[in-house]
């Protein structure tokens, strides 16, 4: 192979790179759903991904209303304005925010805008970063605490002042975590876009 050719299939496109986002977003959100127990075992399969096996959602139910949420975060993506992406965990009876997984995302808008040149980023480089935070996520029940109750979900999205809100979403306060504790996980970029994780939880109040 050419030394241009090579280069040619590193450049990061818009399209490439808000496809590699959105399919972390699914694998990411399908294995906290698992690790962290808020959906029943047989509400997963697993699927090879990132050299990973990773546990993904197959409830009916609950795999659309992903592919809804993911399709709006794509169309986000795109237009360069998702600035994060916040999984919020809330018991059922208590109706206290347990854990808040926070995606921090930084778009380069000059990409979006097509006024600045591609950038290049080795495709195996990114799906080690990936690699890395789907690794934390699996070993967070090593560290996060039980999850005791029923618990349900939201999926919170921050976006450019200025873009519309679907009429199938609605306004909704941070939900942050009274006593919270937080743990940041690694990052990773694609260069067009750049990804931070961080869960936040409810600490023990005995130990603060």
């Amino acid at each position: 192979m050419s030394a241009t050719a090579q280069a040619t299939r590193n450049e990061i496109t818009l399209k490439g790179s808000v496809a590699t986002v959105s399919e972390f977003f699914r694998h990411a959100l399908s294995s906290i759903l698992y690790q962290r127990g808020i959906y029943a075992p047989e509400s997963f399969e697993p699927v090879k991904a990132y050299g990973l096996t990773v546990m993904a959602v197959k409830d009916v139910k609950l795999t659309a209303y992903l592919q809804a949420v993911l399709g709006q975060f794509s169309e986000w993506l795109q237009g360069g304005a998702l600035q994060k992406v916040v999984l919020v965990v809330t018991g059922v009876a208590s109706k206290e925010v347990l854990e808040r997984w926070t995606f921090d995302i930084r778009t380069d808008k000059g990409v979006v805008a097509g006024s600045a040149p591609l950038p290049e980023k080795a495709e195996g480089q990114i799906t080690q970063e990936i690699q890395a935070i789907i690794r934390q996520i699996t070993a967070s029940v090593t560290f996060l605490p039980l999850l005791q109750d029923k618990c349900t979900i939201d999926l919170l999205a921050y976006t450019d002042k200025e873009n519309a809100v679907p009429l199938d979403w609605e306004e909704s306060d941070p939900r942050y975590i009274a006593n919270a504790a937080d743990v940041k996980l690694r990052a990773f970029s694609t260069k067009v876009h750049n990804v931070e994780a961080l869960v936040s939880y409810k600490a023990d109040d005995d130990l603060l």
